[in-house]
């Protein structure tokens, strides 16, 4: 399976962790622990960036909390449709982009987006995507945040990707998060474990109060 197999898997996914499925269960955990982790470290009026907003359950969350200035990119093309429908307050506001992240990052202006964050979709990115992790930290102004599954390999050294099978159809890529990021030149200032993920947070130069 090479990256365009990955996309064209999410493009056409519908029924279980489709965009539709996410917006039936609405925010969740990770919903509140990426509000939280914003109002520590930025204002409400940062720009903000979902990598793979699905039915926009997280930004929907952001938007009932004072954030307005929020974008989003999303590969399935039901993905809007359900937005409008389940959060259309958030669909009204917000500037979305339907398309693969590594076919629309690269047309991003450096340090355009005070914050962007992922709740379990860089896990499913093919390692022949990684050049995407420059191009978060050249777009990245400030925050940086990623809820993923890290699995057993993304507690090691090791930036070497794992890969497991969800429900056998799709690939998930172990990998350690925090290493990947540093050695960008991010400094990592917060972590949280939940029961399917763990919320890492890096700052491209982080405050005394980070410490």
């Amino acid at each position: 399976m090479d990256s365009n197999d990955v996309r064209r898997q999410w493009a056409e996914r519908s029924g279980a962790y489709s965009p539709e499925y996410y917006a039936h269960y609405g925010p969740n955990e990770t919903s509140d622990v990426i509000r939280r982790t914003l109002e520590r470290f930025a204002d409400r009026s940062t720009p903000i960036l979902e990598l793979g907003y699905s039915s926009g359950r997280h930004l929907s969350h952001l938007y009932e909390h004072g954030f307005e200035n929020l974008a989003g990119i999303e590969v399935n093309e039901e993905a809007f449709g359900v937005m409008e429908d389940t959060y259309p307050d958030v669909a009204t506001c917000g500037e979305f982009y339907l398309d693969a992240i590594e076919d629309v990052v690269g047309d991003f202006a450096d340090d355009q987006f005070g914050a962007i964050y992922s709740v379990e979709t860089l896990q499913h990115l093919h390692p022949d995507a990684e050049w995407v992790f420059e191009e978060l930290t050249r777009i990245t102004d400030d925050l940086l945040i990623v809820a993923e599954n890290e699995g057993e390999t993304g507690r090691t050294q090791s930036t070497d990707p794992d890969v497991n099978y969800v429900d056998d159809e799709f690939p998930l890529y172990y990998r350690n998060w925090n290493g990947i990021f540093t050695d960008r030149g991010f400094v990592e200032v917060a972590a949280e474990s939940g029961k399917r993920n763990t919320v890492r947070t890096f700052r491209t130069t982080p405050s005394r109060t980070d410490r």
